[in-house]
């Protein structure tokens, strides 16, 4: 079963001392379900004490610099074309999943049908820009991976920044 939130931007402010935040400075922010919406809150460094344990997602994150642009993306050709490679690296599951999730996200994937079968999960997706299909073998990565998965993913999309 896959669950879709809607997630808002950064506040700019902590939600602990209602300080705004400054360009460049590490927060941490934590989703959380009241009343049946997702609701978001930001925290500086500084008042990060962990996600409470009603949480359903939690990450690290810093504010933009002052001057800084928007961060170019990995254009969706190199995206796409990464994603079709790792269906022939077996080894590649959990990233490939992670990454066919974005792609979805983004909306240069759309997730068509679900199956199930012996093995578990599988998602049939459909590439309207390649008018090509794709399955999707759903995997659940180690808890040990997420970190290095994290930072495979952003090296991906922005180049290491």
């Amino acid at each position: 079963m896959f669950v879709d939130f809607e997630v808002t931007n950064c506040s700019r402010q902590c939600a602990a001392s209602g300080r705004t935040l400054a360009p460049g400075e590490t927060y941490f922010s934590t989703l959380q379900v009241d009343g049946g919406k997702t609701v978001r809150a930001d925290y500086s460094a500084a008042e990060w004490r962990g996600a409470p344990e009603t949480a359903i997602a939690w990450w690290k994150a810093a504010m933009p610099a002052g001057d800084a642009g928007k961060p170019k993306l990995a254009p969706h050709d190199v995206l796409l074309n990464l994603f079709a490679d790792l269906a022939e690296r077996p080894e590649e599951a959990d990233f490939r999943y992670v990454l066919g999730l974005l792609l979805i996200r983004r909306r240069l994937l759309k997730l068509e049908e679900t199956q199930r079968d012996a093995f578990g999960e599988l998602m049939i997706l459909d590439c309207p820009r390649r008018n090509e299909q794709f399955e999707l073998r759903a995997t659940t990565p180690d808890p040990m991976q997420t970190e290095q998965l994290q930072q495979r993913m952003i090296e991906l999309l922005y180049g290491g920044e």
